[in-house]
């Protein structure tokens, strides 16, 4: 069995779509940042040729991820191995089968996020082959939770959390319920923009744990 001690909490800001954002991010510095491909419904859509622009002004450190809804695999890990991305997240009906064969032609990470509304959620994604998993309520970037409590004494997998997250309620995500990763889109927004003042609140929000003792007294171990 395998176990993981929790790492300090990394931070994704999902939702790029403009070189102002990427001004933003590169100032904030947050572990991850996303940016949703081809997905027409959203409004945070970009173009493929659109995120390769972007990430050219991206500062290294930053990981970019690519979030995709049931795109063809090949076109997802090509851009991957041509390292337009870093990471793909899941958003769609993926299964098994198309993970396993994602994975077969890239050696990136694959993120596959589930909707929980109940526990038997969260036994399909502990079973998931995805490298990580994401927790949400399955209507991303609405600003709305999901019941936490489904999350107490989880402890099966890491996990980013996502969904209705912001600078007021992070600090009860992670001592409540631990999750590997924070993950934000419409909390860092005003009037449906990426708002670099909100960016860079939730950034440091999520930093100050790191430099408590929070981390050095609770050893939260994933089985």
């Amino acid at each position: 069995m395998r176990q993981e001690k929790m790492n300090m909490p990394k931070i994704k800001i999902c939702g790029l779509s403009c070189p102002e954002d990427i001004t933003y991010i590169n100032e904030a510095k947050p572990d991850y940042c996303g940016f949703i491909i081809d997905v027409p419904k959203s409004r945070r859509n970009v173009s493929v040729s659109k995120v390769r622009e972007l990430v050219q002004n991206l500062e290294s450190q930053i990981c970019p991820v690519g979030v995709f809804v049931n795109k063809d695999c090949g076109e997802v890990a090509q851009l991957l191995n041509e390292g337009t991305i870093q990471i793909a997240q899941l958003h769609g009906q993926e299964d098994e089968a198309y993970i396993k064969k994602l994975k077969s032609l890239t050696d990136h990470p694959v993120v596959k996020a589930f909707s929980i509304q109940e526990k038997k959620d969260l036994d399909a994604a502990a079973a998931s082959s995805a490298d990580l998993i994401l927790l949400d309520h399955g209507k991303g970037g609405t600003g709305e939770t999901f019941d936490w409590s489904l999350l107490e004494g989880w402890t099966k997998r890491p996990y980013f959390l996502a969904g209705g997250l912001n600078s007021e309620n992070i600090p009860e995500a992670i001592q409540r319920i631990h999750p590997w990763g924070i993950d934000l889109s419409s909390a860092v927004e005003i009037d449906g923009k990426k708002d670099r003042e909100k960016i860079l609140q939730a950034v440091k929000t999520v930093r100050n744990f790191e430099s408590s003792k929070y981390f050095s007294e609770n050893k939260i171990i994933y089985k």
